[in-house]
């Protein structure tokens, strides 16, 4: 099979490229790098498999082109990250909306499966956990930058499903529960890896708001699983389907465990929403997902515990940024 990836130079999308070379299908990835690193694409490089364009999802010839080439197309692109939405609404909105507006009018051309990201986000402010797909979505007020992001990714939502439903283009919609692991980084506010530099820095670990909201993190092994599972079934088809791990941890426990987990001696310093975003910042206090339906549909549960999670984190940041023994040293003299 031949798949194409937009965002593929990212986090998840990259990720899931090694997982379908190795199983020996074909990849193509479009990213324009904007929170994407060619670093993270590296060494699949060199895969005859494998071809790459760091381009942008707007240049629509380009993407006919690809999509017209490819059997699947999985839509990664994205504005992601808190800090990012916040700072960035404009970008965000379109950047999100427009670009898979861009993705599904192209694959309608040729009936191609499109399997697109969306994001536990969208389940608002309801408090109803563990959240189950055909909850109600509960946003704030327009007023609130925050709630841009959740807006334009129900939005993408109704759009592929309306492809679906009006236009019989085969889709699946997943929504990611908190994705973390390896080649993540914290640059846009993705908490487990800001945590984790912080910890192996010795430097303070800054828990925003009180530390009692709570996630549920997945591993990346296990979101890529997931998506795979999902596009290798029909049954998946015009589908939306939560992705994520349901091992809840409260912030302030993350910072906690953390700190444990790498050894380190890093204070844990607690920063008002308001300081960390924007006057009158609003949070979910708790995001579980319901993955019943990814499990009857696949015979699939991410599983992997939050320990080793965090471990595989670490490792990842101590092999990229070796530190002198001098300094290891030092910090096992503090501790």
């Amino acid at each position: 099979m031949r798949y194409l990836i937009t965002g593929g130079a990212g986090f998840i999308g990259s990720h899931l490229a090694e997982r379908l070379l190795d199983r020996g299908d074909h990849v193509v990835l479009l990213d324009n790098l904007s929170t994407g690193s060619v670093e993270n694409i590296r060494h699949l490089k060199s895969n005859e498999r494998m071809s790459y364009h760091f381009d942008d999802i707007e240049n629509r010839q380009l993407v006919a082109e690809l999509v017209d080439d490819a059997d699947i197309v999985v839509h990664l692109a994205a504005a992601v990250g808190v800090k990012l939405i916040v700072e960035s609404p404009v970008r965000t909105i379109e950047t999100n909306v427009n670009g898979t507006q861009m993705i599904l009018e192209a694959a309608y051309k040729k009936r191609k499966l499109v399997l697109t990201a969306s994001t536990s986000e969208v389940y608002g402010k309801n408090t109803n956990v563990p959240f189950h797909e055909d909850a109600d979505l509960v946003l704030g007020a327009t007023t609130k930058g925050r709630w841009s992001y959740a807006a334009s990714k129900a939005l993408d939502e109704f759009l592929a499903l309306s492809y679906w439903k009006e236009k019989h283009l085969p889709v699946i919609v997943v929504r990611l529960f908190n994705t973390v692991g390896p080649r993540q980084t914290g640059r846009y506010g993705m908490v487990l890896p800001n945590f984790v530099k912080s910890a192996l820095d010795q430097a303070p670990i800054q828990v925003y708001g009180n530390g009692k909201q709570s996630r549920c993190f997945c591993d990346v092994r296990d979101t890529v699983e997931s998506l795979v599972r999902l596009m290798d079934t029909d049954k998946s088809i015009g589908e939306v389907v939560n992705v994520g791990n349901t091992e809840e941890v409260s912030i302030e426990e993350l910072a906690k465990l953390v700190k444990q987990r790498t050894g380190s001696s890093s204070a844990i310093e607690f920063i008002p929403y308001d300081k960390a975003y924007e006057p009158g910042f609003e949070d979910m206090m708790r995001r579980v997902p319901c993955v019943d339906k990814l499990h009857s549909l696949t015979g699939f549960r991410p599983q992997t515990p939050l320990n080793e999670i965090i471990d595989r984190v670490s490792t990842f940041f101590r092999e990229k940024n070796p530190r002198p023994a001098s300094a290891k040293m030092a910090a096992i003299n503090a501790g």
